[in-house]
């Protein structure tokens, strides 16, 4: 599975290129407003802990949400959190596929991106690349 998307202008990667870029500016962000951030972490780690449903099961649904909203930060960072989870690549296909439904066209473009981001991820997991 190719990771990156091929566009008339170049090459585009949907993970974690998107990752790199959004990260000085939430650390710059983070020194302004830290128990802010402090909070929102909280938040995260209470909603995405193991319950009735599992981890991976919620970073699915934070992906499909992100497809929804077109939030290339969200669908990186979800991405990335949906492969560390155990997420299949059919998993996230399927989970993207929903989003067709609920969301329309618009959902075919950050859908794709998605499934890109996700791969991209998959692929690094598989070829033992700690950092995915």
């Amino acid at each position: 599975m190719t990771t990156t998307t091929n566009t008339s202008e170049g090459t585009t990667s949907h993970g974690k290129a998107v990752l790199r870029d959004l990260s000085p500016l939430h650390r710059d962000l983070r020194r302004a407003i830290p128990d802010v951030y402090k909070g929102f972490g909280e938040l995260s780690q209470a909603a995405f802990a193991d319950g009735e449903m599992s981890k991976r099961t919620k970073e699915l649904i934070a992906l499909a949400i992100g497809v929804v909203e077109g939030c290339d930060g969200c669908i990186a960072s979800h991405a990335q959190a949906a492969v560390r989870a155990g997420a299949t690549r059919q998993e996230a296909a399927e989970a993207i596929g929903v989003t067709f439904l609920m969301h329309g066209g618009p959902a075919t473009i950050h859908g794709a991106r998605a499934y890109a981001a996700f791969c991209e991820f998959a692929d690094a997991h598989d070829a033992g690349d700690a950092a995915s």
